[in-house]
């Protein structure tokens, strides 16, 4: 073959993956309008951060219950008072007189099959490409049907925006390569934020050492919370709001938590 010739098949061959990339892109661009009618596909808010897959591993062993996460959580995202997108709820396990006290952080799952989304009329409630489930409050028009599909509770209905609201996993600040603010703010170190796509992050490494368990796995949303060490008798523990803890002070006469703030 002459060296002509070779090198007219080499930029044949280039162009050809030039049009076939190019090809794939629009094609995923449609994809996406078509799951996002109205939104842009290079707006990160909504597509998310290609190539990413984010999770949390919350290490149970960890958490002493100080609720940290849910204060910063209140405040990074202007939660209203009786509200939240994350706590830690308390519970006791076993019997007397071995009984002990044991902590589980919760919040929105981030389902890979994430049941909210199938749901929403509106396409309010949508998955980004990175994993992420958010809501856009601007095309939420209430109606609570993601509120009643989310198999563990981890919804509510905002006063403020007047739409459906959850944990975000703080999309705005891991778009600006920060961590969310329960994980900056735990001070046992029990939240683990990273990208599953690389092998080298810390979620990656965790989930590939120990064991690992998810919260109601017969529901099949598949979520991307992980916990290490968590108790049998928790996986499908149903957690009541979590104003109830402070309706239990109230009872007893006990001043409210220190972390409830309003907005």
């Amino acid at each position: 073959m002459s060296q002509l010739r070779r090198l007219f098949i080499q930029r044949i061959g280039a162009l050809a993956a030039a049009v076939a990339a190019t090809a794939a892109s629009a094609t995923s661009a449609l994809a996406f309008s078509a799951r996002n009618p109205g939104r842009d596909a290079d707006d990160r808010r909504y597509a998310g951060q290609k190539g990413k897959r984010w999770a949390m591993v919350i290490d149970l062993r960890k958490c002493v219950g100080c609720q940290a996460c849910t204060a910063a959580c209140k405040a990074e995202n202007v939660i209203p008072e009786s509200k939240f997108r994350t706590w830690v709820p308390e519970y006791e396990l076993g019997r007397y007189p071995r009984v002990r006290k044991a902590f589980l952080p919760q919040l929105c799952n981030h389902c890979d099959k994430a049941a909210c989304v199938s749901v929403c009329p509106t396409g309010a409630t949508f998955k980004r490409d990175d994993g992420i489930v958010a809501v856009d409050s601007q095309i939420c028009w209430g109606c609570g049907y993601c509120l009643n599909a989310c198999p563990y509770d981890k919804r509510f209905f905002n006063p403020l925006t007047q739409a459906a609201d959850k944990c975000t996993f703080c999309a705005h600040r891991i778009d600006q390569g920060l961590l969310p603010a329960c994980v900056e703010t735990c001070v046992g170190g029990a939240r683990v934020f990273g990208d599953l796509n690389d092998p080298r992050s810390e979620v990656s490494r965790m989930l590939a050492e120990a064991p690992t368990s998810v919260m109601n796995p017969a529901a099949g949303t598949r979520p991307q919370i992980y916990y290490r060490g968590m108790a049998g008798e928790l996986q499908a523990q149903p957690s009541g709001p979590p104003s109830l803890d402070d309706l239990a002070r109230h009872r007893d006469g006990v001043p409210a938590r220190e972390w409830m703030t309003k907005a």
